[in-house]
């Protein structure tokens, strides 16, 4: 009985666990999700209905005119005027009637509707209409009617062949992979010399450092931007190098990414058993040495945890681009190409959510092929130190 009592008490947090993260995933999921079903979607259906009615008939308000009074004819004492109240190409059911803006479902379709004055107007649930008077139309137009349709749901493929054909699209992929692979590539080769010199050399104000590394990852992007746009464009103007150019941009995010790859990596160094490296040593092996052939190949869950956060950083990044490289079209990054496919207003939701997805396709790739040594490099760097 103690035994099953205390399976019991170690199985039911490990329950509550179990459902903890499958809870948080759910709740990552179903935005992931909202944009994906929204990116097939109709834009009329978008600015309609929410995305978790996609697969159900959604219901829009029009509104529609009747034809010209030119066109009635008489039957008997009444004169009738019949059509349709769906233009060429327009499908749907109606649901509802009416006349009034303020009451658009007011009649339902498919029964008379008394409009006083011996009116009488009936709209079918296919669109088709009979207008009734008891005597001549007096107006010269044809009445406004407005109706409550439901149109089944559609999905379509037009949204992402409106991104993926767009000029400048090819171009701007390619400099967003121009910028984001030695943005990654050249933090990640000078923080590991750095993180091995904090935490295996021993040498006056290493401490200090290392304080002030951990203190540069607080510094915020926006209120260091412009200082270092400035110094950077009068050591150009010195050297000859332009303002707008793609050495800025690599320095910029290796500049903002270097005290994070620093902390992670020293912390995942320092915590290398200590054997290893006072016998590599021992063996008369120099820092150099050490460093290739021992701590390098040990710190590769280290260099790829970082590896995901720097590439993501730099391939969704908008700010550092325009600031570094401009808004000219062959130098445009990607996110820059779809923000300019948005239009000004930025209420083309089609557009939004289909780019949304080309643009973390490949984040995705470089997330998936690394992703098995993100949580063992977190893990190590922040439990070990030295």
């Amino acid at each position: 009985m103690n035994a099953v009592a205390g399976l019991r008490r170690i199985g039911l947090p490990r329950l509550i666990v179990h459902l903890s993260v499958l809870l948080i995933c759910i709740i990552w999921l179903i935005p992931t999700l909202g944009i994906l079903v929204t990116s097939f979607r109709d834009p009329a259906q978008i600015t309609s209905s929410g995305w978790w009615t996609a697969f159900s008939s959604a219901s829009q308000t029009t509104a529609s005119r009747l034809a010209d009074p030119s066109a009635a004819r008489q039957e008997g004492p009444n004169y009738v005027i019949s059509g349709s109240v769906f233009e060429a190409g327009q499908g749907g059911t109606v649901r509802a009637f009416g006349t009034r803006v303020a009451a658009p479902g007011e009649f339902q379709a498919g029964q008379p509707a008394d409009l006083g004055e011996g009116e009488t107007l009936t709209v079918n649930e296919d669109g088709s209409y009979t207008y009734t008077k008891n005597g001549p139309f007096e107006s010269e137009r044809g009445r406004r009617v407005y109706l409550t349709i439901a149109t089944p749901p559609t999905f379509t493929t037009q949204n992402y062949n409106t991104v993926l054909t767009s000029q400048g699209i090819g171009q701007s992929f390619v400099n967003s992979l121009t910028v984001a692979v030695p943005s990654t590539i050249i933090p990640i080769l000078i923080a590991a010399f750095a993180a091995y010199a904090l935490s295996w050399m021993e040498f006056p104000g290493r401490a200090l450092i290392i304080a002030m590394v951990v203190g540069l990852i607080v510094v915020p992007l926006q209120m260091s931007l412009i200082p270092l746009l400035r110094m950077y464009n009068e050591i150009g103007t010195f050297f000859g190098v332009p303002s707008r150019s793609y050495a800025g941009i690599w320095l910029a995010h290796s500049a903002f990414g270097m005290p994070l790859a620093i902390y992670l990596l020293r912390n995942y160094i320092a915590g290398l058993p200590k054997e290893i490296i006072e016998s590599a040593r021992v063996d008369g092996a120099s820092d150099f040495e050490i460093f290739i052939r021992i701590v390098l190949p040990l710190s590769f869950p280290a260099l790829a945890s970082f590896s995901i956060f720097q590439f993501l950083w730099t391939w969704n990044d908008l700010l550092v681009a325009m600031v570094f490289l401009g808004t000219n079209r062959e130098q445009l990054v990607l996110t820059g190409a779809l923000n300019a496919l948005l239009g000004s207003m930025g209420g083309r939701w089609e557009i939004l959510t289909a780019s949304a997805f080309i643009s973390i396709l490949v984040p995705l790739i470089v997330f998936f092929a690394l992703q098995r040594y993100l949580v063992r490099g977190l893990l190590a760097g922040s439990v070990k130190g030295g």
